[in-house]
């Protein structure tokens, strides 16, 4: 069957059962597991013109499938996730591959056994593995702190070249912050893998929905029990009632066009927003994308290039080297990260992960305490990061959850 979108003005909200906001991963994932194991009508309110959240992809002028909100490549060692996404696409097989713009030399990164030698010529390169190895064992990933920590000057030399080469300035750009800055525990985790692996990642189950991320949320939010309302933001059509007039009231109700919504309410979005920033905006960093089209096969080594010397933008992706589209032209798209400003004109990315944001975003959880059916789920809702294989295996559990209190 095909979507059931409906205007916001057509909905009678006492038909529905539960309410989702946002029709991205976790949005979706409770949507089709509410409608068709719970049996729930089931409204889901999304604030953009489309489905699919930041997986939303389209075919642009050129007739390139694109990732709009940047690309997205499907990892996990979740059998039970990777079963599930497979009900609604098939998959083309995919392995990510990852080279750094080093100076003009295209190194791969994690920093690997083939980095040293293009870095470091192959002589020095294999003295360097083979101490990594008796060190470390093969076919492990270390930190530049554990290599820094042998007292290994040679080994130190290695730690140092990754830290300034591969890791630092691209961090500076993806989160704006000075070398001072940088969070040493974040530093502390940049790998070293002692292989010849080139894959970014090494899950078990990797591909590509082969008709893209679009047709797999059109198949799964396809469902006689899922209406849609597309351009509806939460935050103008809930109506909060607080137990006090205090700042810092908790919820005592939620309501859409004056009816009590008591059902399971699924919420994805920026938990700030649907406050209107009382407690202030939390931060978070957000990207601007430019799209280029070459009248050429290919314009770039690998689907993804980082850029972690030179340029202003962080990494540059082509396309069809993650569809394997073919096509006479092709187009890529490059990454800038901004500071996130205006949640009119930008889009939240990622948290900015710290003790003291972690607190800001605490206050407003707080505010939601008191609602039984009233559930965060996701990056922003509940201000963290998740790559998509978790994000399907917590909103399955969620579904797990409320289903198990509905019976």
């Amino acid at each position: 069957m095909a979507l059931s979108i409906l205007p916001f003005n057509e909905v009678h909200i006492p038909d529905y059962d539960a309410v989702i906001v946002g029709s991205g991963f976790a949005g979706a994932v409770c949507a089709r597991e509410l409608a068709e194991r719970g049996g729930m009508r089931v409204l889901v309110l999304e604030k953009r013109p489309h489905i699919a959240g930041n997986m939303y992809d389209e075919y642009d002028e050129a007739g390139i499938l694109v990732h709009r909100y940047g690309p997205h490549i499907f990892h996990t060692n979740n059998q039970t996730v990777f079963n599930y996404v497979r009900r609604f696409t098939g998959w083309i097989a995919y392995q990510h591959h990852v080279l750094a713009d080093w100076y003009g030399t295209y190194i791969p990164v994690p920093f690997n056994k083939n980095s040293m030698e293009m870095v470091f010529g192959e002589e020095k390169a294999t003295h360097l593995i083979e101490k990594l190895i008796q060190t470390f064992g093969d076919e492990r990933k270390v930190t530049i702190t554990a290599l820094r920590e042998t007292d290994d000057p040679e080994l130190a030399e290695v730690a140092d070249f990754v830290y300034k080469n591969v890791f630092l300035y691209y961090t500076q750009k993806q989160w704006g912050l000075t070398p001072e800055e940088v969070d040493p525990s974040v530093t502390a985790r940049v790998p070293v893998f002692i292989s010849r692996d080139d894959r970014y990642f090494q899950d078990t189950y990797q591909g590509m929905p082969s008709l893209g991320y679009t047709a797999l949320f059109e198949e799964m939010l396809s469902h006689e029990g899922i209406d849609i309302c597309l351009e509806t933001d939460a935050a103008s059509v809930f109506d909060l009632e607080f137990e006090s007039g205090s700042e810092d009231a908790a919820l005592s109700a939620i309501k859409i066009k004056g009816e009590d919504i008591s059902g399971p309410i699924v919420y994805t979005g920026p938990l700030d927003e649907l406050f209107c920033g009382r407690f202030g905006r939390l931060p978070y960093r957000t990207l601007d994308f430019v799209y280029e089209t070459y009248d050429e096969e290919y314009k770039l080594p690998c689907a993804t290039v980082n850029y972690t010397v030179t340029e202003d933008y962080t990494r540059a992706t082509e396309f069809k080297r993650l569809t394997a589209q073919k096509a006479p032209k092709t187009t890529i798209m490059k990454e800038y990260s901004r500071a996130y400003e205006d949640p009119e004109t930008q889009i939240p990315y990622y948290a900015i992960l710290g003790e003291e944001n972690q607190a800001h975003y605490e206050r407003y959880r707080r505010l939601t305490d008191s609602l039984g059916n009233f559930h965060p789920l996701g990056r922003l809702a509940e201000y963290k990061y998740y790559n998509m294989d978790k994000i399907i295996e917590l909103a399955l559990a969620l579904s797990d959850e409320i289903l198990s209190q509905t019976k």
